[in-house]
Parts: structure tokens; C-alpha cells; sequence
């Protein structure tokens, strides 16, 4: 089951993406009602692709989080491959087509 690791600092964010082939970072605040909504839905998503490996951050206790990836709105999402981003979504996420857009790496992943 692929549940969100809670990250506690920027450098456990730039390990985890560098230590995992599809590593997924979801950036929230505490204080954003559609982080909370979208994160439930985002982690029962990943169910089905076990190879892609979820981190998630809280952008008020890890404020550096939005210069490092020139976020400007929560919750962001973003999935990088080999440490490259290749997937970024943000504030409203359309679940069918970031479902599609998860099929689509995975698939082009497993297929190297």
C-alpha cells in the first residue's frame, strides 16, 4: 500500500526523490480544505501503482518546499521519474486525467 511518508526536511524531500525511481511529492498546508480533499483521493489513486513511491509535505512547516520547486498554490503535485519532473498539477486536480497521466509513466517506466 503506498501511503504518504510525511516529510520533516527539505533534504529528506530531495533523498526521497533521488532515492526512488517515481517518487511522488504532494505539497499541502495545514490550513488548505482542498489538500485535505484531494490527498485522500490522491493515496487511494496510488493503489494501483505501487511503483510510484508518495512523500508528503506541509509547506508551513517546510516553507523552503515552495522555492525549491517554484510552487505558488497547494496542494501541488508532482511526480518525478528518475528525478526528473514529469507530472505537476495543482490547486484543482481533475482525478480521471491525473489518473490517466499516472497510467501513462508508469507504463512508459516499466517499458525501458
Amino acid at each position: 500500500m503506498n501511503t504518504f511518508t510525511q516529510a520533516t526536511s527539505m533534504d529528506q524531500v530531495i533523498q526521497f526523490i533521488n532515492e526512488n525511481p517515481l517518487a511522488f511529492v504532494y505539497i499541502s498546508r495545514e490550513d488548505c480544505g482542498i489538500c485535505h480533499a484531494v490527498q485522500p483521493q490522491v493515496q487511494s489513486m496510488l493503489k494501483e501503482f505501487p511503483s510510484i513511491r508518495p512523500i508528503q509535505v506541509n509547506a508551513d512547516t517546510i516553507p523552503e518546499v515552495a522555492s525549491q520547486f517554484t510552487v505558488f498554490t497547494v496542494p501541488s503535485l508532482l511526480l518525478f521519474s528518475e528525478r526528473k519532473e514529469v507530472i505537476r498539477e495543482a490547486r484543482f486536480v481533475v482525478m480521471d486525467e491525473l489518473h490517466k497521466k499516472f497510467q501513462q509513466v508508469t507504463e512508459n517506466f516499466a517499458n525501458r
